[in-house]
């Protein structure tokens, strides 16, 4: 599942965190780990890569990175808030520099009116910054939402280090 483009971006992110002598986490939840798989299939990815936490469910958003439940109950686990919450609960607990954290809909099922199946929400954080994005990637199959949202945090995490 890891294709040349996923592969490609996963090595820029690698490069431009060694350039920095960055460490990241990962706060997955729609993509299950496949942030983390893209980026550890690269040889050498642990010198930039910490750790990763898979939240799937809204217990372990809040055990594991310490996600409000408040934030959960109130704006529910697919929301800016919350991606939020994640990216920086794991700069908290982990001995990163970057993080970035995915929440979305991937679909078949589960969308709304209000939070249709394709909607992803991204966070990236640093010590005194956080970047979040929304994209409504609409109906697409299952692993497609998954894919480009792997791409799509990759070019999040990179906006938030090339601003350095």
């Amino acid at each position: 599942m890891i294709d040349d483009e996923l592969r490609a971006k996963a090595t820029k992110i690698l490069d431009a965190c060694r350039r920095r002598k960055l460490k990241l986490a990962l706060a997955e939840s729609c993509t299950g780990g496949l942030i983390g798989a893209a980026l550890t299939e690269i040889p050498g990815s642990s010198d930039v890569v910490d750790r990763g936490y898979v939240t799937y469910s809204n217990e372990a958003k809040a055990a594991m990175l310490g996600v409000p439940t408040e934030t959960l109950r109130q704006f529910g686990a697919v929301s800016a808030e919350t991606v939020r919450a994640m990216a920086e609960g794991a700069l908290a607990k982990s001995g990163a520099d970057v993080t970035v954290a995915v929440t979305g809909i991937a679909g078949p099922g589960g969308g709304s009116a209000d939070k249709p199946v394709g909607l992803v929400h991204f966070a990236a954080a640093r010590r005194g910054k956080t970047l979040h994005k929304e994209i409504r990637f609409g109906e697409l199959a299952r692993g497609e939402v998954r894919r480009r949202s792997v791409l799509a945090a990759f070019d999040l995490v990179n906006e938030l280090i090339a601003a350095d």
